[in-house]
Order: C-alpha cells, then sequence, then structure tokens
C-alpha cells in the first residue's frame, strides 16, 4: 500500500491553499484528491469579480483567482488526481478512492486534510407545499448551468433567500435577459454582503421582501407561479399576506451545509452550530491526523478568507508531520451572549506561534456594539464595532501572551 506524507480531500480554493503550504514547509510527498474534472471547485462557476482583494490585493474572477494558485501548484511537486471520488477514510488514515483511470485504490495518509467545501440546502430541507414541478432549481446549479453551460434556465424568476449565491444570480439573470420578480427572505434582515445587496438588487431595482417566504409552488409539470407570505417573529405564517408572482423558475439560496459525509462516517466530533467539525488552534479534528479548514469547517462569506484558514491549516498539518505539534488539550474557545459559534474550539497555545485568530459570528445584526472577550471569567479586552451582521463573518487576533495563563475557557459575546 502506497503511503503519502499529506492527502488534501477537495481541489477548491481551501484545498489548494493548503496543499501549497505544507510543501512550503518542506513536506513535498502531497496528494490532491478533487472529484470534478478539474481543480478550483466553485471558483469555476463564480465568474463575477470580487475575488483576491485581501490575498492579491487585486480584484479577480472566481477562475482568475483559482488559477494563481493553480499555476504556483503546476511548479511543484504536489500530485493531482481529478475526476476521483473519495469512497471513505478511516480512523487510522486510509483513504479509499476511484476513478476510471485506477479504478479503486486504498493508500495510507500520514495526514489528511478535510477541505470538501460545502453543498446547498434543498427544497427538500424546506417542506414547501406543492408538485415537484420542474424548474426548482439551487441558486448554485443555475449559476453552474448558466455559468459553465451557457444555459439559462428560465424567464420570469423568484428568488427564495438572500443569500450570496441567491444575489448574485439575480443580477446574472437579469444580465443575462430573464426577468427576476423578487426575493423574499425569511429573516427581518438579509443575509448576504451590503455590496451585493447593493450591486446585485438596488441596482437593478429588484424588490427585497423581508421576513417573507414561500408558501406555495404553483404548477404540475413546469413552474407556474409561487405564493410568498409574511411571517412573524416566531416564523409563523401571517394570514392575509399571501403576495402572488406568475414565474416559471424558482431559485433556492436557503443556505450551505458543510460537506461531512466522510466525517460523519468515521465519527468525527461535529459542531451542531456550524456543521463542521470541531477543531482546535491547529485545525486537527477530533481525529488525531485528521485536519479541517475552509467551507467543511464552517462556511465563510470571503474566498480570500477560506484561502487564510487553509494556509494557516497547511502549516499545521506540516508540524503534525513533523512532529512538532503538542497534543494536550489546552482550555475551550466558546461562543457567549449574542455569538452564533467560535472557531477553533479549543486552544493548546503551546502551538500557537505569536498570535491566534478566532473566526465567529454574531445572531442578530447589531450597531455600535462592543465584542468583549473574557478570559475564565474576567474581561480580557473589549472592540467597538459600528456594525455587525450575521451575514459578515467577524474575527479577533489575540496575542499568545495574552491568553498563555487561561486554564479554563476563552468566551467571546457581543454586548449592546
Amino acid at each position: 500500500m502506497k503511503t503519502i506524507d499529506c492527502v488534501v480531500i477537495g481541489g477548491g480554493s481551501a484545498g489548494l491553499s493548503a496543499a501549497l503550504e505544507v510543501t512550503r514547509q518542506g513536506i513535498h510527498n502531497v496528494l490532491i484528491l478533487e472529484r470534478d474534472v478539474e481543480l478550483g471547485g466553485i471558483l469555476n462557476q463564480c465568474i463575477h469579480n470580487g475575488f483576491g482583494l485581501h490575498t492579491f490585493n487585486e480584484e479577480l474572477t472566481g477562475p482568475a483567482y483559482a488559477e494563481r494558485f493553480i499555476q504556483e501548484l503546476n511548479n511543484s511537486s504536489i500530485e493531482v488526481k481529478c475526476n476521483t471520488t473519495v469512497i471513505q477514510i478511516t480512523k487510522d488514515k486510509k483513504i479509499i478512492y476511484c476513478n476510471p483511470e485506477e479504478g479503486y485504490v486504498t493508500i495510507q495518509a500520514k495526514a489528511i486534510l478535510l477541505a470538501m467545501g460545502c453543498r446547498e440546502r434543498t427544497r427538500g430541507a424546506l417542506a414547501i407545499p406543492g408538485y415537484r414541478s420542474s424548474g426548482i432549481w439551487t441558486a448554485g446549479t443555475a449559476q453552474r448551468y448558466l455559468n459553465m453551460d451557457g444555459y439559462l434556465c428560465g424567464k420570469k424568476v423568484f428568488i427564495l433567500g438572500s443569500g450570496d449565491i441567491g444575489l448574485i444570480m439575480a443580477r446574472r439573470m437579469t444580465l443575462e435577459g430573464a426577468t427576476v420578480l423578487g426575493v423574499a427572505e425569511i429573516m427581518p434582515y438579509s443575509n448576504g454582503l451590503p455590496r451585493n445587496m447593493k450591486q446585485c438588487l438596488e441596482d437593478f431595482n429588484i424588490p427585497l421582501y423581508l421576513s417573507h417566504t414561500v408558501t406555495d409552488i404553483e404548477g404540475l409539470e413546469r413552474v407556474e407561479g409561487i405564493v410568498i407570505s409574511e411571517v412573524d417573529e416566531k416564523r409563523n405564517i401571517i394570514e392575509g399576506s399571501q403576495k402572488h408572482f406568475d414565474v416559471d423558475t424558482l431559485l433556492l439560496s436557503v443556505g450551505l451545509i458543510p460537506e461531512n459525509a466522510l466525517s460523519e462516517e468515521i465519527d468525527i466530533d461535529l459542531n451542531p452550530r456550524t456543521k463542521g467539525p470541531f477543531v482546535n488552534e491547529s485545525y486537527s479534528t477530533t481525529c488525531e491526523g485528521i485536519f479541517a479548514c475552509g467551507n467543511v469547517l464552517h462556511v465563510h462569506d470571503l474566498v480570500d478568507f477560506v484561502s487564510q484558514e487553509a494556509k494557516n491549516a497547511g502549516r499545521m498539518v506540516a508540524k503534525y508531520i513533523k512532529n512538532e505539534l503538542d497534543h494536550d488539550y489546552g482550555f475551550k474557545c466558546i461562543q457567549g451572549a449574542g455569538v452564533s459559534y467560535c472557531i477553533p474550539n479549543t486552544i493548546n497555545t503551546k502551538n500557537v506561534d505569536n498570535k491566534i485568530e478566532i473566526y465567529f459570528r454574531v445572531l442578530n445584526p447589531n450597531k455600535n456594539a462592543k465584542i468583549r472577550i473574557l478570559k475564565d471569567g474576567q474581561v480580557l479586552k473589549e472592540i467597538k464595532r459600528p456594525h455587525l451582521n450575521p451575514a459578515e463573518m467577524e474575527k479577533v487576533i489575540l496575542d499568545k501572551n495574552e491568553i498563555d495563563d487561561c486554564k479554563n475557557q476563552i468566551e467571546i459575546e457581543v454586548v449592546a
């Protein structure tokens, strides 16, 4: 059985960035397994610009952003197998994969890095009444058909959910000649980035219906219309608030879920908030030698943040392979009032060089609020923020010397 130092599962933005960093740290026996026919992942269908501002200090399209990493990879020792599906991983780091050229293959890894990305929630998760009509798409699937295959999936469109993919597709469908009649969002605020709200809806006069959801889909063979209704603060339908739209297509942009089928099979502990693995400061999961980063860990809003996180994870994977990581538990890092989750979930400062980044999301929009960091119940520091939004991932950076003497936990909370 062939042994590989580091096997990266997924060749999108996280997998590419992590694999490259592992090699920069002196580990050159690295393999990327990618199920698609080419590297790049979701970036290949994101032909709009807005990528790379943090990583390359310039604005790029998704394919151009991916190409920067692929060019560097082509000049490295990293081996790549595309059109390859990972069937199973084991706790002792064996990987079974298959592809048309090799059939079924089992390899042994010294370390595995999970970078499979995320998937879209579908209609089945929403229980919307109506027939199984054609013309109901997830926004990402419609994006792939349009941007990669040149197929416009509808002419009169309504979008459920104000996630970034849905907002971007509202603009994209309009530019291709479709009429987008509106976007409904069940929350009282948008789940997309402010720039996408402005550039994709406001600039095209596409209405946004906050605190609304789709309550009926009409049409037997093909979607013929939809009904949206207003909801109260408990998300109960408000009778008499129904609005009808004649459409032939409904796009769903109702959330992304980390792709963790492989993680579940080997009982890696998953965070009920993020749906991704629990990880420590080294991005190690609860299975030793198996790491996770990017959207398989928690859903990001900017690909630049995915790449940076993956770079940090790659550095830690290299340390693990070189037996330079301390395996003590450390202390907890938990979410407090007003915070949905934070990552990492535990911190061992012996593995922190100088600083550590803690990522988190807030539960509700806030203006002129404070991020409060508590160490063992005592306030360590407060950071003022003019606005906080669940759609935008937040980050605090702590110096190692600030938390070196922590005994039990670091807590992140938001106060008005």
